[in-house]
């Protein structure tokens, strides 16, 4: 089975864009097909061409929408490491910078003479992503001087702009009803905004937040320990039963130590993030000005405070910073926009077996 595939770059997460129209139409085809693609059920994905990693074991399927306020739809794929199961739950802000480019090049959107706006659909949450790519004579170019931390070197820089991501899955910026609830006796914010998270101030699960995501991952009483949090959450979230599900993320938060506004370490719900999912910063941004979260907290910021228009977010690679906007009625709707890179890595056909059910 030979399938036409981009493999592509898409922020600080890696993997292959397909056409929708180039995979099978049932679903559970599909998975089994993305299952194989990629190599999962092993560490290593030795069997695929995924790189053994929930940051380089991501798919996006793009295809012609049908919205009236969208160029494409664009659905994205998380595909377990060690496990033979996808989750498409969440939106995936790092492989949805791969999409504008794809879409120009596949043909989908007609190329500017400057610049490409590209409306994305995202069938995740159903949302909507405004994507601003660089298009010199009308043609897609990936050179530039842009850089973002966790990827080496520069290149063209990508706008993203979320333009209704509040309750993305859940419906309410803040699910539970409230800006924070106790799990096992810790005080957290679950909010919902382009990502669903709980969030949680570090020192309260004995860390300084500062720490590597390898010191964390090999943590398993903090793991453990942060998993009854997510999952309680999950319920109180209205989310159900999240033990099989990579939504909500749990995040550890911190004061900034390099001068940024808060300094993070975000989970993918059981691995650190090595530097920060876009939609996270998106939640993240928000909840830094929305009063009486544990975010606020930690920025000192009370219900008269000036509003921020940038955000700054330290990670273990670096930071990223998000713009804000507040638009609509009293400037109640908040509106984040990033600038990030991707990069076209290779365009060919992937293989995957025909007519058979991999043994699981």
């Amino acid at each position: 089975m030979r399938i036409p595939c981009v493999l592509m770059r898409g922020g600080t997460s890696k993997g292959p864009v397909f056409l929708a129209s180039d995979l099978p139409e049932s679903i559970d085809e599909r998975n089994e097909v993305l299952l194989s693609v990629m190599g999962a059920g092993h560490e290593l994905e030795i069997d695929g061409i995924g790189g053994g990693s929930p940051q380089t074991s991501k798919v996006a399927i793009v295809s012609p929408s049908s919205h009236p306020d969208a160029d494409v739809d664009y659905l994205f794929v998380q595909v377990m490491v060690s496990q033979r199961r996808v989750d498409t739950a969440p939106n995936c802000g790092n492989m949805l910078c791969a999409v504008g480019p794809f879409a120009i090049e596949q043909g989908l959107v007609k190329a500017g003479p400057a610049t490409t706006e590209v409306r994305i659909r995202n069938l995740n949450t159903g949302t909507f992503v405004c994507s601003k790519v660089q298009t010199p004579g009308g043609v897609v170019t990936y050179a530039g001087n842009t850089r973002i931390d966790g990827v080496p070197g520069v290149a063209a820089p990508i706008e993203l702009t979320f333009l209704d991501a509040a309750g993305s899955k859940t419906g309410k910026l803040f699910p539970t009803g409230n800006t924070r609830d106790v799990f096992d006796g810790v005080e957290t914010t679950c909010i919902d905004m382009a990502m669903p998270m709980v969030l949680v101030h570090a020192e309260t699960l004995g860390k300084t937040g500062q720490e590597s995501p390898a010191e964390l991952d090999a943590d398993k009483a903090f793991l453990a320990r942060l998993e009854s949090i997510r999952l309680q959450a999950g319920l109180a979230m209205g989310l159900g039963d999240v033990s099989e599900k990579v939504i909500p993320k749990p995040v550890l938060l911190a004061p900034a130590s390099a001068g940024g506004t808060i300094q993070v370490r975000y989970f993918m719900p059981h691995n650190c993030h090595r530097a920060l999912a876009i939609t996270g910063s998106i939640g993240l941004a928000t909840a830094c000005v929305s009063p009486n979260t544990v975010a606020a907290d930690l920025l000192g910021l009370d219900d008269n405070a000036e509003r921020l228009s940038h955000v700054r977010i330290e990670h273990p690679s670096g930071s990223i910073e998000v713009a804000l906007a507040y638009v609509g009625e009293n400037g109640q709707t908040i509106r984040a926009s990033v600038v990030r890179t991707a990069r076209r890595l290779f365009s060919g056909e992937v293989h995957a077996p025909e007519g058979q059910r991999l043994a699981g």
